[in-house]
């Protein structure tokens, strides 16, 4: 949808020499057919998140004949925000709702159960369990405000899984209530009744855990009032947390990944002073860090786990996608090695696997292909298509998303790409600047990207960069963003596109720029500071008044105030980094969106 009003933005601003080839818009905003698959532990099913007009439902399909055997939706503007096999037949599903004039769904609190076997559809934990009828009524269930997720499952116990439960009235940002009450905790459920007991709470706000192999909980991962992440240890069942790492004291940030099969050895991602973020392995006994990894500009983006789910690598949005392997027998190393091969220039992430290893499911994707599944024997080594995200689109006829790395005028280095209208050549094409919203922490992806491939088939250029502020390239990069607001941010998009210009990609007398959000906030920054650069400026649900941002903004109480003091700045210093100040120094043409309600 959001392509369909950048494309009006861009038609609208009628910037004469750029005007665009005719594009069938269909096409790019025709939704997937689904959105993930995963396979059932015996291999028997998948089940399937499909899309529809107004709503996504949860399908399980029956592998020996494609026939769907059970099938969930909840109606209009409720959508499967995720979904995990828990049992050989039970899938556990999450919902998310579209409210109001929200552009993305917001997740609801509920746990539903969809049983391939019967057909079966239930709800064991939430707000929603009295409302919703099942056919079943079980005593043990009853109506309560809380969040509920998926931790996993509890090896060796079929029926059992362990839950994060959140009270509805938690409030991270109240010091005065910051206790053990009203903190997350850990529930063990069963599977088929709802009913469950308290393992443990948390030591912290916003906590993530962390399962060692016998499925006890032994990290926790949150942050607190003041927005620092905080790591947390404990021995085992029955033990107290002991603190591993305070990022107001360290500086930084560790992230738990998972334990090695023997449960001795922690796998932690961990950010650096310089550069990317590493993977380091923490001997639980001793306490011992040995780094294992670090490449030189991108952080890990995905963890490798075995067989037994234990890491043993990591995907890495470098440019390309790529693998690297760090601890395990070298068996999933020769699998995505065998993989990559097979499907070469594409990226490949095994999605979900048969308990016994046997069956793999595989999503093969890339800068010109949204995403085809496969199934991998890995046996008989044959793979086999299952699905197509979108089987409409001929890959052979998108654009090439190319990566690229420059020096910005302060000699940091900045990471970009620039995405090349198929069959128009490489030079002195007409180009979009697409500033990313966020804007710190997101950062651009080799992956396929409706706004960029409708752009291109419009024989535009388009320019994406993540600018300072950034994600997937460390702390420092990030750091180097913070309250620097149409400051040096600003200077890196101009860099940029200065850069593809003087590398003769670009004609200059045919660029514009354009973004959603913080992405707004840079286009119509950057037609106010470099005047004479762009030819056109749009911009869809932005931010254009800082002081108005910060100043009235109340959203996550105290803490996210001072978030936004910490990243953003004082509103009474922003006025002149406002696009409000400085509209008069605007002189093209410019277009405004911003999202409606829609039921």
């Amino acid at each position: 949808m959001r392509s369909l009003v950048m494309a009006g933005m861009l038609w609208a601003c009628a910037f004469g020499a750029l005007a665009a080839n005719t594009v069938d818009v269909a096409p790019f905003i025709k939704r997937d057919g689904f959105q993930q698959l995963k396979i059932s532990p015996h291999g028997e099913y998948y089940a399937a998140s499909a899309l529809m007009d107004d709503r996504s439902a949860l399908v399980v399909i029956r592998r020996a004949d494609n026939k769907p055997v059970a099938h969930f939706n909840l109606g209009a503007n409720k959508y499967v925000n995720g979904f995990w096999w828990v049992t050989p037949t039970k899938v556990m599903v999450t919902m998310a709702e579209k409210i109001g004039a929200l552009e993305n769904p917001a997740p609801t609190a509920n746990l539903y159960t969809v049983d391939a076997g019967t057909g079966g559809v239930d709800i064991l934990v939430g707000q929603d369990v009295q409302a919703m009828s099942t056919g079943t009524h079980i005593e043990t269930k009853k109506q309560e405000y809380v969040a509920a997720e998926l931790i996993g499952p509890i090896p060796g116990d079929p029926d059992d899984v362990l839950v994060l439960i959140t009270p509805f009235n938690t409030n991270p940002y109240d010091v005065v209530n910051n206790t053990a009450g009203n903190l997350s905790r850990v529930d063990r459920m069963n599977v088929n009744s709802g009913k469950r007991v308290t393992v443990v709470r948390a030591p912290v706000h916003n906590v993530r855990f962390l399962l060692d192999h016998h499925g006890a909980v032994r990290m926790a991962h949150g942050w607190d009032m003041s927005g620092d992440h905080k790591l947390f240890y404990r021995a085992g069942d029955g033990a107290d947390w002991r603190e591993l790492n305070d990022e107001r004291a360290s500086g930084h940030d560790e992230i738990p990944l998972g334990f090695s099969a023997d449960d001795r050895t922690a796998y932690l991602q961990v950010e650096q002073a310089d550069g990317p973020d590493a993977i380091v392995a923490m001997d639980l006994a001793t306490g011992k860090r040995t780094k294992l990894f670090q490449d030189d500009d991108s952080d890990p983006f995905f963890v490798i786990e075995d067989q037994a789910h234990a890491p043993v690598g990591v995907g890495l949005m470098d440019g390309k996608p790529r693998t690297v392997f760090f601890a395990g027998d070298g068996s999933e190393e020769r699998l995505y090695r065998s993989l990559e091969g097979a499907f070469a220039g594409s990226a490949v992430e095994v999605t979900s696997t048969t308990d016994d290893g046997r069956l793999a499911l595989v999503e093969v994707s890339s800068d010109r292909n949204p995403g085809d599944f496969y199934l991998f024997d890995t046996v008989s080594k044959k793979a086999a298509l299952v699905l197509s995200r979108r089987d409409w689109l001929d890959p052979e006829k998108m654009s090439e998303k190319r990566p690229f790395a420059f020096k910005a005028r302060d000699g940091m280095l900045l990471h970009g790409y620039v995405t090349l209208p198929a069959g128009a050549g490489d030079k002195r094409l007409p180009m979009v600047v697409l500033p990313h919203g966020g804007p710190f922490g997101v950062a651009e992806e080799w992956t396929f990207d409706d706004e960029t491939q409708m752009l291109a088939a419009a024989g535009y250029a388009v320019l994406q960069l993540d600018y300072r502020g950034s994600g997937n390239h460390g702390r420092a990069y990030q750091q180097a963003g913070a309250r620097d607001w149409g400051g040096r941010m600003q200077d890196d998009l101009t860099d940029a596109t200065r850069w593809v210009f003087d590398q003769g990609i670009a004609d200059p007398q045919r660029m514009c720029i354009y973004g959603a959000s913080y992405g707004a906030y840079a286009a119509l920054m950057g037609a106010a500071r470099e005047p004479s650069l762009y030819r056109c400026a749009a911009g869809y649900v932005g931010v254009y008044d800082l002081p108005l941002l910060v100043s009235s903004a109340t959203a996550g109480g105290s803490s996210g105030k001072a978030w936004r003091r910490e990243w953003i700045g004082e509103a009474a210093a922003l006025g002149e980094r406002s696009p409000t100040t400085l509209a008069s120094r605007i002189k093209v043409p410019g277009f405004l969106a911003r999202s409606a309600e829609r039921r």
